[in-house]
């Protein structure tokens, strides 16, 4: 029978070697704030070169001459001195993410998440509980990057209580919450993060779109589903049976909530219920305030705001379970805890502000439109302009994501080519963000420059000590393969079936 040493890939194999590689060149890369400096820099320069010899390109929407402008003339050089501040302020990003986390934050800091969890794996029926457990996995992006350091060795623990290979349990719930981490039912930090920067690059293109957090919900929710299924199969017949028995000396130790843990879930879920039958009540009522005037829901105010609207359902939630579990004891509490939860953001919003930069300068330029009818019309003339130059647009952006971790900085460095240039032949931005989610998502969890690689290694070291990054790597290639197939055939679908990806929205522009 085989052992937990089989596997274990430590060795200087070609295997070993291209991860090395794949290590050695994500390490050399500058920090994401730098990166963006640096490219600022070459774009300063590239638009002086341009402006001056007066490149010009026809916008293909209004049919008008569109000129590249040089930020070191006087204009470009006023155009930065009036805009540093307002590029980042301004950005629709910064402010959508910022709220969602006040109130996603707080829930996450008093607990509220780590013990849905727990309730949801630890009550599963053991015939399901592979796919329960690669399926809150991917729910938990709700929490950010929290899912990651909560669920994999939770799972662990329920696979070994149950007599199973714990790294079969933290590979199914690392692959739901890391490999399938821009998957989900509920709307997250992600769609709001991602939308606001489309959002502003689109703009380009289209003044007067706007991209909602809502625009991939069908697909992402469809995808929930596929990839939990998928998980568990991957799962009980192929990882685990490699694995062979567990022959470890880690025991099997309660998982289970304690008694006011589980009376301020039922607390929790009682506020919950409320909300949502207000809302309903507030959407159903007679002239309602969240629908359009003439009644429907498809660009409503309902969706445009849904961002304050997800805000304050996190706030009620977590705030009632904080009070239930005794973290919250005073109101000065929940500012103190949405304060820590801000915190957390830090380095997101110091990189934000160099990419906000990056951006403004870059629509200012024209740059991003001349780009895109030159790539465009390359496209058309090599005819690949149909759904497959979008297959390969996944495939680029997977193989990027082995080296740029960020998934925030790697769409703020690949959107401003590829949305104009998609836009251009008839998609619509929301499809070409989707598309990027299945690429940098597929390979989150193969590349040891991922921030939690080391962490998530420690998990694996508790079973197996002599485990390495080859060990997580082959835990991990299997669930990248199959959920990249199986993500771009979900996608290939929607488009052939003209499904919606999201309320009001198909894969091209109307």
């Amino acid at each position: 029978m085989k052992t937990q040493s089989d596997f274990d890939m430590n060795n200087n194999g070609f295997f070993n070697k291209f991860l090395d590689v794949i290590e050695k060149v994500g390490n050399r890369l500058p920090h994401p704030f730098m990166l963006f400096f640096y490219l600022t820099v070459v774009l300063v320069a590239v638009s002086a070169i341009l402006g001056t010899m007066q490149v010009a390109v026809t916008h293909p929407n209004t049919g008008e001459e569109v000129v590249v402008q040089n930020l070191l003339s006087k204009d470009g050089l006023r155009y930065i001195l009036a805009n540093t501040l307002t590029n980042f302020t301004g950005f629709a990003p910064l402010g959508l993410v910022l709220t969602m986390m006040l109130g996603i934050g707080l829930s996450e800091k008093v607990g509220l998440f780590s013990a849905l969890m727990t309730k949801a794996i630890t009550k599963t029926p053991k015939k399901i509980v592979t796919f329960m457990v690669v399926f809150i996995g991917i729910l938990g992006n709700i929490a950010s990057d929290a899912a990651f350091v909560v669920i994999p060795p939770l799972a662990a623990l329920v696979f070994l209580s149950l007599g199973r290979h714990p790294l079969a349990g933290l590979a199914a719930g690392l692959a739901g919450a890391g490999i399938g981490f821009t998957a989900n039912i509920l709307i997250a930090g992600t769609d709001a993060l991602l939308s606001g920067i489309t959002t502003e690059i689109a703009k380009g293109i289209i003044p007067d779109i706007i991209v909602s957090p809502l625009d991939n919900w069908f697909f992402m929710s469809a995808s929930t589903f596929l990839l939990a299924f998928l998980g568990a199969l991957v799962t009980d017949k192929f990882v685990e049976p490699r694995l062979g028995a567990y022959t470890g000396e880690k025991k099997a130790e309660s998982t289970a909530l304690t008694t006011l843990e589980n009376r301020a879930l039922r607390n929790t879920g009682i506020v919950a219920l409320l909300y949502i039958i207000i809302i309903l009540v507030l959407i159903l009522m007679p002239n309602s305030p969240l629908l359009n005037d003439d009644g429907t829901i498809l660009r409503s105010p309902f969706l445009s705001g849904i961002v304050p609207i997800l805000f304050m359902f996190f706030l009620v939630t977590g705030i009632t379970y904080g009070i239930s579990v005794k973290k919250i004891t005073k109101t000065a509490d929940v500012p103190e805890i949405m304060t820590l939860a801000i915190k957390d953001l830090s380095s997101y919003i110091v990189l934000i502000f160099m990419i906000a930069q990056f951006i403004g300068y870059f629509n200012w330029t024209n740059i991003a439109t001349w780009m895109a009818v030159h790539l465009a019309d390359f496209l058309t003339m090599i005819n690949l302009t149909n759904v497959f130059s979008i297959v390969l647009f996944v495939l680029l952006v997977a193989l990027l994501s082995l080296f740029i971790i960020s998934g925030s900085a790697l769409w703020s460095l690949v959107a401003p080519i590829f949305v104009p240039t998609f836009m251009v032949l008839g998609y619509h931005p929301a499809f070409i963000q989707l598309a990027y989610r299945i690429g940098e998502s597929s390979t989150n969890m193969v590349t040891p420059l991922n921030t939690y690689f080391a962490i998530i290694l420690g998990f694996v070291q508790v079973y197996n000590k002599r485990a390495g990054i080859g060990t997580l790597m082959s835990l991990m290639i299997p669930y990248t393969l199959v959920f990249l197939i199986a993500w771009i055939v979900l996608m290939l679908v929607f488009v052939f079936f003209n499904v919606p990806i999201g309320p009001g929205v198909n894969f091209l522009l109307d």
